[in-house]
């Protein structure tokens, strides 16, 4: 598949050469929203569209995940604290340009939901860094969109 990626810690997330931080509010308590990430990871495919697949890998310490348009990648969880912060970082991928990855979702409660921040800290060529800047607004949408729909999904399970 891949290509191995250089390994960078959760502090990643604060120094990365290029971070993207999208933020949105839900309806639904950080507990619940924690569990869809980092509990159920099987369903992310149910409610993030450009995902296709993912599994747990490394005995639960990792994840295999696909996208659409047949990007993989192998992931180590870094952290997981519910219901707080989900932290993890991309080990081996085929997407070209990119040296360095960590995704993290910070939750924070909000009246009676939740608010819910995704930094995509990355690095990686001139050309992988510039096309990442210009597809920011697409990024940041398929967030709101994954986010819109986990809530609506949360919303409808029965407690």
């Amino acid at each position: 598949m891949a290509r191995r990626l250089r390994p960078v810690g959760s502090d990643f997330v604060e120094t990365a050469p290029l971070r993207l931080v999208f933020a949105r509010e839900v309806t639904a308590p950080p507990g619940a929203v924690f569990s869809a990430l980092a509990e159920d990871v099987s369903g992310w495919s149910e409610w993030f569209s450009a995902v296709t697949l993912v599994r747990p890998a490394a005995d639960g310490k990792g994840r295999e995940v696909r996208l659409r348009g047949g990007t993989r990648f192998e992931e180590t969880i870094l952290v997981s604290e519910a219901p707080e912060v989900y932290t993890y970082r991309a080990d081996a991928t085929n997407a070209p340009g990119l040296r360095a990855l960590v995704e993290e979702w910070r939750l924070t409660p909000s009246g009676k939901g939740t608010r819910v921040q995704w930094t995509f800290a990355a690095d990686g060529t001139a050309l992988f860094r510039a096309a990442l800047t210009v597809g920011r607004s697409g990024l940041g949408r398929a967030f709101r969109d994954a986010v819109t729909t986990l809530d609506r999904r949360l919303a409808s399970t029965p407690a």
